[in-house]
């Protein structure tokens, strides 16, 4: 009689050769784990590839290829044979040794993604003519198409980040078009103006030739309320926009939205904003807001920084923009770490009004979302650089510490979502709902250990030895599934969930590229940081930028400011300068400022910027 197969299944290990002989070879994986994998005659193999680039066989050289320390996955099935699964080969994505890894990190590889990002939305959206937000949905389909009729202020403003992040990296003006027309769409359609304080609607509904505007929002979560996340993300394309071009009426509308933080949200008794006002009393306090009532949460209180305020310090320079900073990360480490006796090593999310932590609400109960601790610890990282608190490079230390043991894949790599927030019995923090990854959760993965990679290195190349090398493996590690598994080389962008073993999930709105939680912002700001750091900071190589002032710029001081991010004081200058092709020298290399010559049309600049440091690189 034949050994009969009572269980398999299919799986995915990643980790780097150790050996290969023959037929098979040995991972160790990202845990630490040997694994042995075995090869048939039917395994194929493919290098890694970026989005729009051709499919790259190496089945043939395989064998050849599989030499000790390369970074690869295969998926294939698995046989619990004995003490040891037996791993099968059906498919082996290789990624490349270190050398190849920096080839990634330094061939533009995040500005080419954010090119083809661009590209796909831009089409999908509005097809291959003249740009007219009229025509913009939030929902897209897999492949782009649109199955309603509502337009989301959050979700233009984030595919607004995203055309003028791609315009920054890659000087397309087509881009730039996106960006200023669909800045001037949320000004002219989506903005509630009362004297001097702006609001946001949740959205208008385009159908049949007419609108009908979305006071408050029609997410379940926030359901007729006003959360404060949205109006944040509101912001997030205007200011990105406004780095650019400097266009004063994006500075008005955003000057105007951070009255409305400071009159209806802020608690300026005990620090942070409330998460929800009502539509009407505009009252974080009111009744009608159930669960909502005189709460805060890590949103209404950390995403000021990234969504916008760390970009409308860099564009203006100015100290109470700075400040505000200050005060988003001492509310972050004052509050969200959990220091009672048998804490969890996953920050709070949700607060009652005086900071006690609510570990009853909603769907979050006492649950982490993996993602916003990697969050934290990244954003950190950047406030140090302009402020370095201790408090603020202790908690981002402690989190890229522990997170890679409570929220990483370890066999087969890539980050969880939700987690319990407590260990069970056996010791495990145990998923919520599923195994699956999302997208957004790799980019803070990336963005976490790049950006402590970078800072931390202080002018020496990351690769070095110590916690900066650590760092920099995370990083690539977290590169290496996001890029093997998320992109769709098959319909355009990258998918919103996989499943652990990196097979993409299409089902409900996570088939979908484009909803209220899925727009162009969190693929855009992973394309230009990645870039930014992996460029300037970990490689020491040189960036080029690209600005468009507008005749009546309402720069601070009439600068342009040209500074890529919060980066450590004296680690990047600003080398030259190109005014609409011709070289300038009216710049400060160290402010990496640039005073622009007046002009009556919108000037092209041209900003060339390289790392300096100990070793005089630049």
């Amino acid at each position: 009689m034949p050994a009969e197969i009572d269980f398999t299944f299919s799986d995915l290990v990643g980790g780097y050769v150790e050996s290969a002989r023959g037929n098979t070879f040995v991972l160790r994986t990202f845990g630490g784990r040997r694994r042995t994998v075995w090869l048939t005659d039917t395994t194929t193999a493919q290098w890694l590839r970026n989005l729009g680039e051709p499919y790259r066989d190496e089945t043939g050289r395989l064998r050849e290829l599989l030499r000790p320390g390369v970074l690869v996955f295969s998926y294939g099935p698995v046989y619990p044979d004995g003490a040891e699964p037996r791993f099968q080969a059906d498919r082996v994505v290789l990624v490349g040794d270190a050398e190849d890894l920096r080839g990634y990190e330094t061939s533009g590889w995040w500005s080419h993604q954010l090119r083809e990002l661009a590209t796909f939305y831009r089409t999908a959206q509005f097809g291959r003519g003249p740009v007219d937000f009229t025509r913009y949905r939030t929902v897209l389909g897999a492949g782009g198409g649109k199955p309603d009729e509502v337009q989301e202020t959050d979700t233009i403003s984030r595919l607004v980040y995203g055309m003028a992040s791609a315009y920054l990296l890659t000087g397309d003006e087509d881009f730039l078009d996106v960006a200023d027309r669909g800045s001037h769409y949320l000004h002219d359609h989506l903005r509630f103006a009362d004297e001097d304080v702006v609001y946001w609607y949740h959205g208008l509904e385009r159908r049949d030739g007419t609108e009908r505007k979305l006071f408050a929002s029609e997410f379940g979560d926030d359901y007729r309320a006003i959360p404060a996340y949205e109006q944040i993300y509101a912001l997030v394309g205007l200011t990105q926009t406004y780095r650019v071009t400097g266009d004063p009426t994006l500075l008005a509308d955003i000057e105007g939205t951070l009255r409305l933080f400071d009159r209806f949200f802020a608690d300026h008794r005990l620090g942070g904003w409330y998460s929800h006002i009502h539509p009407v009393s505009l009252s974080p306090h009111d009744q009608e807001l159930g669960i909502n009532r005189s709460r805060k949460n890590w949103n209404s209180i950390g995403d000021h920084a990234p969504a916008y305020l760390f970009n409308l310090y860099l564009a203006t320079g100015e100290e109470r923009h700075l400040r505000m900073l200050e005060h988003v990360f001492d509310m972050i480490v004052t509050h969200l770490p959990d220091r009672s006796r048998d804490g969890s090593p996953f920050v709070d999310e949700r607060f009652h009004a005086d900071w006690t932590p609510d570990r009853e609400w909603g769907w979050q109960q006492n649950r982490a979302v993996v993602g916003h601790n990697l969050k934290i610890a990244w954003n950190l990282t950047r406030m140090a650089a302009a402020l370095p608190k201790p408090e603020y490079q202790a908690l981002a230390a402690r989190i890229a510490r522990t997170m890679p043991d409570l929220g990483r894949d370890p066999q087969r790599g890539g980050w969880y979502d939700l987690v319990q927030r407590m260990p069970g019995p056996e010791g495990r923090h145990d998923f919520v709902w599923h195994d699956r990854k999302a997208w957004w959760q790799q980019e803070q993965a990336i963005l976490a250990y790049l950006v402590l990679a970078g800072q931390r290195s202080g002018g020496r190349p990351a690769e070095d030895a110590g916690p900066d090398g650590a760092y920099l493996r995370h990083a690539r590690e977290a590169f290496a599934f996001y890029n093997a598994f998320f992109p769709d080389h098959d319909e355009g962008a990258v998918h919103f969930t996989v499943l652990a073993q990196g097979i993409p999930f299409l089902m409900g709105n996570e088939r979908l590229k484009g909803s209220h939680a899925m727009a162009m912002y969190h693929k855009a700001e992973l394309c230009y940081l990645a870039e930014v750091y992996g460029r300037l900071l970990v490689h020491g190589e040189p960036l080029t930028l690209w600005y468009a002032p507008r005749p009546d710029a309402s720069f601070p001081g009439g600068l342009l400011r040209v500074a890529p991010d919060v980066l450590p004081r004296g680690r990047v200058e600003l080398a030259e300068v190109r005014v609409d092709g011709a070289v300038w020298d009216d710049f400060d290399p160290e402010a990496m400022t640039v005073r622009l010559p007046r002009s009556e049309h919108r000037l092209s600049v041209r900003a060339s910027l390289r790392p300096t440091g100990p070793e005089g690189r630049g």
